[in-house]
């Protein structure tokens, strides 16, 4: 029995279709006489979640981080567990399978995840459906390939499922705690491998919106009489003369003014320097991929790109178009001969401009779209043979089959031809130029005209994906002339022009900038490098990126043309990432990498491996970022964290919110903490200029040698490491030398080391000094020996601060040899106490 699994519900349909009959319903699949047709919905398999690797990962812990599964899981989608269960028992019966899955990397890897997760050690065909009509279908059914031939696509779909759960999961916890730590409690920053670079790109142009200063530049036109008619040219300055700007523009009104009473005047006489005058052709622009078909009809129609995808997905399962997540522009040769069909279909869907320009098509025309060399698992966006009826569409469906049908029809139009003249002009020792363009013929550009009044068709050049040009300089005629030829000057206009700031982002052009991504990346060898790469994301994924930034509220779309503007939040998010994150640059090079891993180079293991040691640079630096603090307690210690009110064994008590990288504590004060408290502890010990995780023991034993420490530079000049006022006033009063001189003292390669000294010395002296319990030495605490119990105030409601660090509090503990009361700050200070009766012995 042959399975054949369709990616979804109603690709399933439209195949049994086309076998042979009858077809007999089931729950979750349909029998015919050429076997049994099933469905997924989608990926019905999901990986794992953190938790679902080991129960602590449930708990977000900066030192859990990066989470690297040894063995990747996947689990049943709970919405699909029962279409899961009929597709296994399925699987068990058939003798041979065929995989059904849309014609593209995420396609591939839905069903193969679901053979793999079963063993599946029977035979597997691939069928490559690129439309829905019968004839495809048939088409396709009749020439099926071994699935083994794809199994680079799925590897490379692999590879980017998993690189995205590694940035996802990792990152987006790493940064959420890092905000967490300066006090945004509840904030949550999704990271993604491709979300965030895109989300980066609008706060950049925001950015150069908000710090652009417009600068005003004079241009001077002049108009010159040849024999032939006149013409206007315009004034280049030479670059050597006051006035320009970095970018060769004349800023100086004065200067301009002058220089246009110059040319008027005499004499008059010029001379044309140099005249160039050039056959061009324009070729036919090439049918839609998914992205140039959402970039214009983002422009012409204001659609959003998630809107575009949708429509699209409508007219394919309706059988008027081919596969819309293409993002291929080009169309194999074996389909020419469907021209002929589709144009007649075309003369009758209702559309009176589509039918009016058909009888000038000529379908036995081939343009540079049909190629094989340009085709890979699936071909560009064009109409199939079924006949279409725009009466019946939506405004959307008729609108987008409209642009669909005019970009097959122009693969069969005449190129466009024209005349490029560019000329230059030598008057008074300056240099003037000009050009135009004379039409010969109009070819398939006379489809892109009608819609619109010619004189605004320069706006839709940009459907070839080219800049437009000034209307002014594209439509221009000049006269006829040779070089050498003499010109008088008519008259001058001096043009006040204005610089304008770059235009923000719409939905349409943001995933174009996704798609170009190499005009964006940082470095200038990887701009290189990506300019022919296929952008970041997939076809089918920008559109939802775009739209989750919008629905997570990191993007909001502003103003009748929906401008997108990032919000508040995506400040925070951008600022405080890397740059690895915020540029495209290693997101772009990996799209790189994926394509050419479907193609044959490169394993999956290699990838992988170049992302953990990316996920894992990049948690490190996590443990570094500062962002900008939320809260009104900033924490009187790092300024990085905010004091958050918290409840211990001895009552409440107030800590910040960077813990563990600052163990500042504050008491608590009628709800509030007892800010002053704090500041004046940290006024009266070094430790306030030290880092947080600096022992007292150490501390005490650095200031004991700190004059030897010291730099030659500081002894030469006679500054002590503590200053005149201290002896007189009891407090440190440190100097800019002073902390310098500590900074040397705390340097991060020590740290480490020293903690390790400390931990061994404590050990050691419980080990040897005292054996038995009674033998322990009694601390002195002489800073509390005679404090007074305040009135009324019970025995167990008391806390006790630790009279050697006078940071931590004491708390009662349970060793090998009974109770006894040991320094919240630990191992940091390693005070212990006895116990006595319930609190710690003293004296």
């Amino acid at each position: 029995m042959r399975l054949y699994i369709a990616e979804k519900p109603s690709v399933g349909r439209e195949l049994a279709k086309c076998l042979r009959g009858p077809i007999a319903r089931r729950d979750g699949y349909l029998v015919t006489k050429d076997g049994i047709v099933t469905w997924l919905f989608g990926h019905i398999l999901r990986q794992a979640e953190p938790e679902e690797y080991d129960e602590k990962y449930k708990r977000w812990r900066a030192e859990d981080l990066p989470i690297i599964p040894q063995q990747w899981k996947l689990f049943v989608d709970k919405d699909c567990e029962r279409q899961f269960a009929i597709v296994k028992s399925l699987i068990d019966k058939a003798d041979e399978i065929v995989h059904g899955g849309d014609p593209d990397r995420e396609g591939q890897l839905l069903v193969d995840e679901v053979l793999d997760y079963l063993g599946n050690k029977k035979p597997v065909k691939r069928i490559l459906l690129n439309a829905l009509d019968e004839k495809s279908i048939k088409k396709a059914n009749a020439s099926l390939r071994d699935n083994r031939d794809f199994f680079n696509l799925k590897q490379s779909a692999l590879a980017r499922a998993r690189a995205d759960w590694l940035i996802g999961m990792n990152l987006s916890r790493a940064y959420t705690l890092a905000a967490r730590r300066a006090g945004h409690e509840g904030l949550v920053l999704p990271i993604g491998r491709v979300k965030t670079p895109t989300l980066s790109l609008v706060v950049r142009r925001e950015r150069e919106i908000e710090h652009f200063k417009p600068v005003t530049y004079y241009l001077i036109k002049g108009m010159f009489r040849h024999e032939n008619g006149s013409f206007e040219a315009q004034w280049k300055p030479k670059d050597t003369m006051a006035g320009l700007d970095s970018e060769n523009r004349l800023i100086d009104k004065n200067i301009a003014d002058e220089k246009l009473a110059f040319f008027k005047d005499e004499p008059h006489e010029a001379v044309i320097s140099s005249y160039q005058k050039t056959k061009k052709q324009e070729p036919q622009p090439l049918p839609f991929s998914l992205s140039t078909l959402q970039v214009l009809a983002g422009k012409r129609f204001g659609y959003a790109p998630q809107l575009v995808l949708d429509t699209a997905q409508k007219l394919y399962e309706k059988k008027l178009t081919t596969y819309p997540r293409s993002d291929c522009e080009y169309l194999p040769t074996n389909q020419f001969g469907d021209a002929k069909t589709i144009l007649s279909h075309l003369a009758k869907t209702g559309d009176e401009l589509v039918s009016s320009w058909v009888p000038v098509a000529n379908p036995q025309q081939k343009s540079r779209a049909w190629n094989d060399k340009k085709i890979s698992a699936h071909h560009a966006i064009i109409p199939t043979t079924v006949q279409a009826d725009v009466t019946k569409m939506t405004a959307e469906e008729r609108n987008l089959y409209h642009l669909i049908a005019r970009g097959y029809l122009a693969q069969f139009y005449p190129v466009h031809t024209y005349d490029q003249t560019k000329i230059e002009v030598q008057y008074k020792d300056e240099l003037f130029t000009a050009s135009g363009r004379t039409e010969r013929d109009l070819g398939w550009k006379v489809m892109y005209q009608s819609m619109k009044k010619k004189s605004a068709s320069a706006d839709e050049s940009e459907e070839e994906g080219k800049e437009g040009k000034d209307e002014d300089e594209s439509t221009k005629t000049l006269p006829a002339m040779k070089k050498k030829d003499i010109v008088n000057w008519q008259r001058g206009r001096l043009l006040e022009k204005m610089t304008k700031p770059p235009v923000r982002f719409t939905a349409s052009t943001l995933l174009a900038g996704m798609k170009e991504i190499h005009k964006y990346v940082k470095n200038p060898e990887a701009k290189k490098q990506l300019k022919d790469v296929y952008g970041i994301g997939t076809e089918a994924t920008r559109a939802t990126i775009i739209d989750d930034l919008i629905r997570r509220k990191f993007l909001k779309a502003h103003g009748k043309k929906k401008y997108l503007v990032p919000t508040p939040v995506a400040y925070l998010l951008v600022d405080a990432l890397p740059d690895d994150l915020t540029y495209p640059d290693a997101t772009a090079i990996w799209e790189d990498k994926l394509h050419s891993m479907s193609e044959g180079e490169g394993t999956l293991a290699e990838f992988l491996q170049g992302q953990i040691d990316f996920t894992r640079k990049l948690c490190q630096k996590a443990e570094d970022i500062h962002m900008e603090v939320k809260g009104e307690n900033v924490c009187p210690r790092c300024h990085q964290g905010v004091l958050i009110q918290r409840k211990g064994r001895n009552g409440v008590f107030w800590g910040c919110s960077n813990y563990p990288k600052c163990r500042m504590t504050c008491n608590d004060k009628n709800g509030k903490p007892d800010l002053e408290d704090a500041k004046a502890r940290l006024a009266h010990t070094p430790r306030d200029m030290a880092p947080a995780a600096v022992s007292a023991s150490a501390l005490a034993q650095q200031q004991r040698s700190a004059s030897r420490q010291l730099p030659a530079a500081m002894n030469a000049a006679g500054t002590s490491y503590l200053s005149a006022d201290y002896a007189a006033s009891g407090r440190y009063q440190e100097t800019a030398a002073d902390i310098e001189a500590l900074n040397s003292l705390f340097s991060p390669a020590d740290y480490a080391a020293r903690m390790e000294e400390d931990r061994k010395s404590y050990e050691s002296q419980q080990q040897s000094a005292w054996q038995n319990w009674a033998d322990k030495p009694k601390y002195s605490a002489s800073p509390m020996e005679h404090m007074q119990e305040p009135d009324g105030q019970k025995e167990q409601d008391k806390t006790y601060l630790c009279p050697r660090c006078r940071e931590g509090h004491l708390r009662s503990l349970h060793g090998r040899n009974g109770v006894f009361w040991g320094c919240s700050n630990y191992p940091r200070c390693t005070a212990t106490f006895d116990d006595d009766h319930g609190r710690p012995l003293l004296k």
